[in-house]
């Protein structure tokens, strides 16, 4: 048997080749365990708020190129950009209201400065950005439970639209309670409400619209919402006002039985 092994390969040689296949071997499992973190990652991204005007998660996660811009074009600079080992994909710009919410800058610099349109130019109007839904946690909201507060009414830069205020009555006193209510057609997700909440955990909180909201179904048939030979029979015609009160009768044809005793 030659001195070089039983394949006649110098020893130098197959150390080499053999370093190099645990290598190769190494570098695939490697991009195995990296491809693993990226779509963790990316499963964590439902979780996170992202600047105005950003695109669906699928598609933003397509278009970000993570380069910061901007980043580094907010004026109060509370956009950051992910840290390896965190819960959203590495470079993914976000923020979080408690800390720093989106002050809502009327000509959206953020957006401006996004190069791929991961923040859609679309975007004509800050107040039509939809970054996320204030939710109200009424266990421990100071309003609900009957104390002055509504600071997050106050705060809210659409106030009277985003948040509005409604009377509750108490059990135990005349003066009714003032009660927050959060309208998601109009709640930019800014997070001031959130800032601005005076509750040791914030009662108030910013989250993505998947995780709080419902879908009803396209099945559902809402006739009231549009006009059908049905509901144009309980409409006035146009110019006309409803029937006056004397019109309508005072008793129910082919209910005789209840319209005795004053029924």
């Amino acid at each position: 048997m030659s001195d070089q092994g039983p394949v006649g390969l110098n020893p130098k040689r197959r150390d080499f080749l053999v370093k190099l296949a645990q290598g190769a071997a190494l570098a695939g499992t490697g991009g195995l365990l990296w491809d693993y973190i990226l779509h963790n990652e990316a499963r964590a991204a439902p979780y996170a708020l992202r600047p105005p005007g950003a695109l669906d998660e699928n598609d933003f996660n397509a278009a970000c190129i993570k380069c910061g811009q901007c980043v580094v074009d907010c004026p109060p600079l509370i956009l950051k950009l992910q840290p390896a080992g965190g819960n959203l994909p590495i470079g993914m710009p976000y923020f979080e209201p408690r800390t720093g919410p989106c002050i809502m800058c009327p000509d959206i610099p953020c957006m401006k400065a996004c190069p791929t349109g991961a923040l859609s130019p679309s975007l004509k109007k800050i107040e039509d950005a939809r970054m996320g839904l204030a939710v109200i946690d009424i266990e421990n909201c100071l309003s609900w439970k009957g104390l002055r507060c509504e600071i997050c009414h106050r705060e809210c830069p659409i106030k009277g639209k985003a948040i509005t205020l409604e009377t509750h009555p108490r059990q135990i006193s005349k003066h009714a309670m003032f009660v927050p209510l959060v309208h998601s057609d109009a709640c930019t997700g800014c997070g001031i409400c959130e800032k601005a909440c005076p509750t040791t955990v914030a009662a108030i909180r910013i989250l993505p619209h998947k995780l709080v909201q419902g879908k009803i179904g396209e099945h559902y048939r809402l006739g009231w919402t549009f006009d059908t030979e049905v509901t144009q029979d309980f409409k006035a015609p146009e110019g006309q006002s409803a029937a006056p009160d004397a019109a309508v009768p005072k008793t129910a044809p082919g209910v005789d039985y209840l319209n005795q005793g004053g029924l």
